[in-house]
């Protein structure tokens, strides 16, 4: 079977990995453009398009697909390294492209998509933030066998992942990549045999995962402490939640709820076991933070460098 793989980020990554070590035929992958970032804001490739060149596959860099856009002459040359590869199937993982008609078409097996969440429940961009950011006790990967609508299509596998109480996105992303990568493998080799059973998405428990702003990221303590702990988790390590203290901005990183009351963002006690914070409702003892150009640091160490005083308050989010 001579499978085409479109992805971008980490995520990605590690299921063109697994692809590879198992013995799949990848002639081409697709990925984004290079990007600029870092301090100098030189150009970088994506995870996918460095391991693919490692291993000597053909990388086509599209900044569009469809034939009538913007970027038609990008689209053209696609199609025509689409075709030149022949593939059976094309695997779509966070590709961060919408794949129009003629690419979902074109593969007799169609397109089949690695989904970090149980679908039809995060259907959208960021659905790992999303399932810590909502409290969910659990998600999963889904094999979804792709159409024109958003993560719409049919499910082929899944399998299920618990959320640990301390996940970050960071956590729980690492474990849904490499379970995304063995199930994509055991998806090629079910489509090889016709075995692969289509289910139909259920209509109930539709919810959108959408993208991340980095607006969210600015802590409102008017919330409940284990909003506010989720949210925190949920932003690690992007955007990561921040919060300023006497004009200084600051990234919280890691806080349980504890017991405690006061004016929303007033620091109730600051010690070695935590920075407690009276919120909306209860209060958050925060353990892990970071100051700006600074690295991250148990609160202890903060402390030693950065005393902050009961007392005092969080500024209140803007708007």
């Amino acid at each position: 079977m001579r499978v085409v793989f479109a992805g971008t980020p980490e995520f990605a990554a590690v299921a063109l990995e697994r692809l590879h070590a198992a013995g799949v035929d990848v002639p081409l992958v697709l990925t984004q453009p290079d990007r600029p970032a870092g301090r100098g804001m030189k150009l970088h490739a994506s995870p996918v398009k460095a391991f693919a060149l490692t291993h000597g596959i053909a990388v086509a860099q599209p900044r569009g697909l469809k034939l009538d856009g913007r970027y038609a002459d990008d689209a053209a040359a696609a199609r025509e390294a689409l075709q030149a590869a022949q593939p059976d199937v094309i695997v779509v993982a966070a590709y961060g492209l919408i794949l129009p008609p003629w690419v979902l078409t074109l593969p007799r097996l169609g397109c089949l998509n690695i989904h970090a969440s149980l679908l039809p429940r995060w259907r959208g961009a960021a659905p790992i933030h999303r399932a810590i950011e909502a409290g969910d006790g659990e998600t999963g990967i889904t094999i979804m066998q792709m159409d024109s609508g958003l993560d719409t299509g049919d499910m082929l596998l899944i399998e299920r992942e618990a959320i640990r109480p301390d996940d970050s996105t960071a956590a729980l992303h690492d474990r849904l990549a490499a379970l995304g990568g063995r199930l994509i493998v055991e998806a090629l080799e079910l489509a090889a045999c016709g075995g692969l059973k289509p289910i139909q998405q259920p209509s109930e428990g539709i919810t959108y995962a959408h993208k991340i702003d980095k607006a969210e990221a600015a802590i409102d303590w008017q919330l409940p402490a284990p909003t506010i702990e989720r949210r925190m988790r949920a932003f690690d390590p992007f955007p990561g939640a921040t919060a300023v203290l006497a004009g200084e901005t600051l990234k919280l990183w890691r806080a349980r709820p504890c017991a405690g009351s006061g004016r929303p963002g007033e620091v109730l006690a600051a010690g070695e076991a935590g920075i407690d914070v009276a919120c909306g409702e209860g209060a958050l003892r925060v353990t892990e933070l970071q100051r700006a150009g600074g690295k991250r640091l148990g609160v202890a160490a903060f402390l030693a460098g950065h005393p902050v005083a009961p007392g005092i308050i969080f500024e209140p989010r803007a708007g």
